[in-house]
């Protein structure tokens, strides 16, 4: 928990001794101690402990949790990233992620009925493709024929947790996991624009949906785009408002009603085959003469979790614990709980949008 917790705030061990020492004023703190700490070879407890805590933002009681840190597999973390993203970030984002289950866990814990979920696992293969996954999906939850205007409800409904938090890079959008025992968390980075949000998302959907073990990294990946375009843009629905033809102006109209990129709009209409490849590469060309592939025209709004919020004031109506105590359920200050689980609920905003990978 110690490595987890500093970890997740993107620190070195020489890092989180500087800050202690600096903390402490009176005793200095090698980058030693915290390596020992981290190892079991001594025991952190009382003032050191406190100390601890305070350099970390996190409450003595949550550092002194035990996680089964490993018991998923790395292999069922997915994530929506960059290629160029480092073993560092990638560690801190594997440490948020556990802490953020850890936070969760402890805070719908005391409420039996959020157990329940609509998420199963479904086989693809050749015949069974991931385009028919997402199709499967759509129809068992009852999403209506067209666009989906709130992707987040849907997943919230479906009994998942979604959290947004900033992830600290530009590099990853998402990661999902899914332990067997609990419903699907997803993990949004809160820098991501509306339109790559929303397909990040519905990204993670389907390797939630598809890939229950580790497998080859670059297949699965593409099986996830093709879930996602397919969920969010389904081909009986986008077809017919595709065929007409596409041009820029067009692909604006259409980014505003289905809340996906123009970029994924043409990829789409080239897996349809309403574009020619020739088509398809002057599209993008005509948009990187005009700077779209930076940044689109056309706002999509981002949209925002209600659950953790919701349950939040349950605990308050059902268990008398105001947020204040919920944050310490959470292991975390009132200021970055409220921040994280509260503020997001309450309100969101609308950002530009750049190109998706």
């Amino acid at each position: 928990m110690l490595a987890l917790a500093r970890e997740s705030r993107g620190m070195t061990q020489a890092d989180l001794a500087v800050t202690m020492s600096q903390l402490d004023g009176a005793n200095r703190v090698s980058q030693g101690y915290v390596s020992r700490a981290e190892a079991g070879r001594l025991q952190v407890r009382d003032d050191r402990l406190e100390l601890y805590a305070e350099a970390l933002g996190y409450t003595p009681e949550m550092l002194c949790r035990t996680t089964d840190t490993h018991g998923v597999g790395v292999g069922l973390v997915h994530h929506r990233k960059r290629a160029s993203m480092g073993a560092t970030s990638l560690r801190r984002i594997h440490a948020t992620l556990t802490l953020t289950r850890l936070q969760v866990e402890a805070l719908t814990a005391p409420l039996t009925d959020l157990q329940d979920h609509g998420f199963r696992h479904i086989e693809v293969d050749d015949l069974d493709t991931p385009e028919d996954a997402a199709a499967t999906l759509r129809e068992e939850w009852g999403v209506n024929h067209g666009p989906i205007d709130d992707l987040v409800s849907v997943i919230e409904g479906a009994g998942a947790s979604v959290v947004v938090r900033d992830l600290g890079t530009a590099e990853l959008d998402a990661v999902s996991q899914w332990p067997d025992d609990s419903p699907p968390l997803f993990l949004l980075n809160s820098t991501a624009p509306g339109d790559r949000f929303r397909f990040s998302l519905a990204h993670e959907l389907g390797h939630v949906a598809m890939h229950r073990e580790p497998g080859e990294g670059r297949l699965q990946e593409q099986q996830a785009d093709r879930f996602a375009a397919e969920f969010l843009m389904p081909h009986d629905a986008i077809l017919p408002e595709l065929k007409p033809g596409i041009d820029l102006q067009r692909l604006m109209e259409l980014k505003a009603r289905w809340g996906v990129s123009m970029a994924a709009l043409i990829r789409r209409a080239l897996s349809l085959g309403v574009v020619s490849e020739w088509q398809y590469r002057n599209l993008m060309v005509e948009m990187s003469a005009l700077g779209y592939r930076t940044v689109e025209p056309v706002t999509v709004q981002r949209e925002t979790p209600h659950h953790i919020a919701q349950v939040v004031t349950r605990l308050e109506q059902q268990h008398h614990l105001d947020p204040t105590h919920a944050a310490q359920l959470a292991g975390l200050g009132h200021e970055e709980f409220h921040e994280i689980y509260l503020c997001a609920s309450s309100s969101s905003g609308a950002v530009a949008t750049p190109a998706h990978l």
